[in-house]
């Protein structure tokens, strides 16, 4: 089963300093913290406060190329948490046909943001999140 996740805003892990991605879920029922990079953080915030940059930043280049090639991001999945590393798959339509490519989620969300798709997360990626070791380092 998929939950909708809207990004709820961004967080500081107290034991690390690295940024985490608050996504929270759109029946208010699940919520899901990713640690994400330095980067990454400020592609996400960024657009979370509408900053605008003189020349496209990466994920605005990905979202012109989009574009360009008439293909939509459909949307964004959180799809697995395996040894406390997340994945996503972002979904393009494009001629006609769905692909799923592989990404970080960081750089999935900053792109759904970008192009206003939404952004979905596995009940079995929740429900890891649940159980994440936080005495290691996250990334």
């Amino acid at each position: 089963m998929l939950y909708e996740m809207k990004v709820k805003g961004l967080a500081l892990d107290p034991l690390t300093n690295v940024p985490i991605v608050i996504l929270k879920g759109v029946d208010k029922t699940n919520s899901l913290p990713i640690w994400i990079g330095i980067f990454e953080a400020n592609a996400i915030m960024s657009e979370l406060e509408n900053v605008t940059s003189v020349r496209p930043m990466t994920h605005d280049l990905i979202k012109n190329v989009l574009k360009e090639f008439k293909a939509e991001v459909v949307r964004v999945i959180v799809t697995d948490l395996i040894d406390n590393t997340f994945y996503a798959n972002i979904e393009l339509l494009f001629n006609g046909a769905t692909l799923r490519i592989d990404s970080r989620p960081s750089d999935a969300i900053a792109l759904a943001l970008r192009v206003n798709a939404p952004i979905f997360a596995s009940e079995e990626v929740i429900a890891k999140s649940k159980k994440i070791d936080m005495s290691q380092d996250k990334k």
